[in-house]
């Protein structure tokens, strides 16, 4: 039901900054979360934040701070901010949603981020 699309990756040298957006097709603001997770390759899959339904942010591989997630409801569109990035920031990232607590169940197509030096 619910279809992401994800924007705003690329190429960025050591210490630069992007921002990934992600459009999602329904009103988000009826779903219980939206993560980004990411995958380097050869590695485990790791969530780098979530926000939720009433605007509150957790953040896990990367602490809060050099990265943020932010939303607006009225584009349908959530972000993820990415300031002084590492080489180990490289990865595809992914636009999930969880939308009622069960578990990420939808998907987006996935974005590279490359951070060289």
């Amino acid at each position: 039901q619910v279809q992401l699309v994800e924007s705003g990756g690329g190429l960025v040298q050591l210490g630069g900054s992007l921002t990934l957006s992600c459009l999602v097709s329904e009103s988000i603001s009826s779903l219980y979360a939206i993560g980004w997770p990411r995958q380097a390759p050869g590695e485990q899959r790791e969530l780098v934040a979530r926000i939720f339904r009433g605007g509150m942010t957790h953040y896990e591989a990367v602490p809060k701070g050099r990265f943020t997630i932010s939303r607006d409801d009225a584009r349908n569109t959530v972000y993820l901010q990415m300031n002084n990035l590492k080489p180990e920031d490289t990865a595809v990232y992914y636009c999930a949603v969880n939308p009622d607590a069960s578990g990420w169940e939808y998907w987006g197509q996935g974005i590279q981020v490359t951070v060289s030096s």
